[in-house]
């Protein structure tokens, strides 16, 4: 599956051909999916995740070649009972999954009947089958009645690369308004979902929203809605039941972080001839490619990252501040290794750097707090030595 279209202009097969090269001959391109553009969005300043995702680079097989393996994702028991929810959910012509559905937003709408619109998606490779997505969708605004699109194709642009992305399922309503449907297999326990599962959700949900709105901007009639059903086990069962998400601000956030991305080409134009990913390749060259394009790591990496674990140990060895998170490295300022930042805690920083100053006049006051609360223990365990009635050898030596 290929994650750039067959043809276009010869600048677009000029760089088609560059990402081809970083990629390693014969190794096929990895498809973005929208969890990996959530991931991506969320630490915009990454360039070297921006370089690998849009090449289409495999970062599972590069962190195994570099010695440093990702540590994350589902196991195969767990994709087993996520496929056979989603089967049954979508079961019987998606009668369930649309009750759902209109049991949640459907206000203002007649129920759907069983047996509504399920169009054929199939289509060849990702590209012809994003185009029969959003004739699709066309067609069914156009009919104003339930119809359910079973893991449509949508195409978003990422860093001036077009990326591919499988939703779930797309609910379109009678009214026009178009709903992405999220089918997880964790339980919505007495109807509330673990508060970090259900926001990676939400997050992947805005990345199907803004691929949605492209299309809807040129249907009249057609309107993307601000909110994604989650639809999960009930309890302890496996009878689906359903929660809205409200991913305004999801979307808001989303849009803004991928815009701020900077362009594949920019990247890999950076990079000297020759320059390769590919994982067969010795481990110290793999390491020196990767090296050469500049890294944002951050603790929150090692969730959603496969080369995380690489990351944070070239972040330990160059003593950066930045194993220590976003937080700290935006408070520290122009301070990027810990070392200058405990220099500086001791008076030895730049004298004309506020952080610096701050630094030392905090650690200045903790010394004093606790210099402080010792002596006040001591006079404490003074004054109770006093009141015990212990022989005269043991006695408060003040």
């Amino acid at each position: 599956m290929s994650s750039f279209p067959p043809s276009g202009p010869p600048q677009t097969t000029t760089l088609r051909q560059r990402l081809a090269d970083l990629r390693g001959p014969a190794v096929p391109p990895r498809p973005l999916d929208a969890r990996a553009l959530a991931a991506l969005a969320a630490n915009p300043g990454c360039g070297r995740r921006a370089l690998l995702d849009g090449a289409g680079v495999d970062k599972t097989a590069l962190a195994s070649a570099l010695g440093s393996p990702a540590a994350f994702g589902q196991s195969q028991f767990a994709m087993i009972r996520g496929n056979s929810f989603e089967a049954k959910v979508k079961g019987d012509g998606g009668a369930e999954l649309l009750r759902l559905v209109y049991e949640h937003l459907g206000a203002g709408a007649e129920p759907p009947a069983r047996g509504a619109r399920v169009p054929d998606l199939t289509a060849a490779g990702p590209e012809g089958r994003a185009a029969r997505t959003a004739l699709a969708l066309r067609e069914a605004t156009a009919a104003a009645a339930w119809t359910l699109l079973d893991h449509p194709m949508l195409a978003l642009e990422v860093a001036g690369s077009p990326a591919y992305l499988e939703p779930d399922a797309v609910v379109v309503h009678p009214d026009g308004r178009w709903t992405v449907v999220e089918i997880k297999s964790f339980p919505m326990i007495d109807g509330t979902a673990d508060a970090a599962k259900a926001g990676a959700a939400a997050r992947q949900s805005a990345v199907y929203v803004l691929a949605l709105e492209r299309i809807a901007a040129v249907l009249a009639g057609a309107s993307v809605g601000e909110s994604a059903l989650l639809v999960c086990p009930k309890d302890f069962s496996n009878l689906p039941t359903a929660a809205v998400l409200d991913i305004r601000k999801q979307r808001a956030v989303t849009a803004r972080q991928l815009a701020r991305l900077t362009r594949v080409e920019e990247l890999a134009a950076a990079l000297p001839e020759g320059l390769s990913f590919d994982p067969s390749r010795p481990a110290g060259e793999l390491t020196a490619a990767v090296e050469a394009v500049d890294a944002a790591y951050a603790p929150e990496c090692l969730a959603s990252c496969e080369l995380a674990f690489h990351c944070r140990e070239r972040s330990r060895a160059a003593d950066a501040v930045t194993t220590l998170g976003r937080s700290v490295r935006g408070e520290l300022g122009a301070l990027t290794t810990v070392g200058e930042a405990l220099a500086a805690a001791a008076g030895a920083g730049p004298a004309d750097d506020p952080t610096a100053a701050a630094l030392h006049r905090a650690a200045r006051l903790r010394a004093e707090a606790l210099e402080s609360a010792a002596l006040e223990s001591a006079a404490l365990d003074c004054a109770a030595v006093r009141t015990d009635p212990l022989p005269e050898a043991l006695a408060c030596p003040c």
